[in-house]
């Protein structure tokens, strides 16, 4: 036996089940045709409701499932209203990692890869964007650079919308990595790689 045939017998038949003449659609009011089954379309109206709305307001205290974001200090980067001082997470290698990553993507175009303030954005006329080893934003506490990430501050507009919100703590993290380095010493670095490290001057 041929598969040819046999397929296409079965394509026929499933065809044949098949409802695309919208001309025999029955009245709204019939139910038991699951082919043209009733219901509401978006933004339809309803003479069951009294204001005439299919659509219907969520009960009043509704939270979507997995939205209820009581951790104030996460989603806010604050504790009762004021910005906290502290990463709310661990700031762990991973994290900074993930914060390099979204910050060469979202902030290097302004504040350039080490944190300087002056990327390509700005290096084309925009406003010098803020020094990641400045005092200003050094003595900033982690939730206000949170704040300025996810609602803007100046000429920077809010990342809410294209970073969620723990790549946003990444980015913090990774801001303060820039920030120290900037400043760094020879203590900073691991007793171990110090070796690795050329004197000022060297050739």
């Amino acid at each position: 036996m041929k598969v040819f045939p046999v397929v296409l017998v079965a394509v026929l038949s499933m065809m044949a089940g098949c409802r695309g003449d919208i001309s025999d659609r029955p009245p709204f009011h019939l139910i038991g045709d699951m082919d043209w089954q009733p219901k509401y379309h978006p933004e339809g109206e309803s003479a069951f409701f009294a204001d005439g709305r299919a659509m219907r307001a969520p009960v009043a205290g509704t939270v979507a499932l997995g939205q209820i974001r009581e951790n104030e200090a996460y989603w806010k980067g604050t504790q009762n209203g004021q910005p906290i001082r502290k990463l709310p997470v661990a700031a762990t290698p991973e994290l900074a990692r993930r914060g390099k990553q979204r910050y060469d993507i979202y902030c290097a175009p302004c504040h350039d890869e080490n944190g300087g303030g002056k990327g390509i954005v700005v290096q084309r006329g925009y406003p010098v964007a803020a020094d990641m080893g400045g005092d200003r934003l050094r003595q900033m506490t982690d939730g206000e650079v949170f704040i300025a990430i996810s609602s803007g501050i100046r000429n920077m507009p809010s990342y809410a919308a294209q970073i969620p919100v723990e790549d946003r703590w990444a980015i913090v993290l990774w801001a303060r990595v820039l920030g120290r380095a900037n400043h760094a010493t020879l203590d900073d670095v691991p007793a171990e790689q110090r070796d690795k490290i050329e004197p000022e001057g060297a050739k």
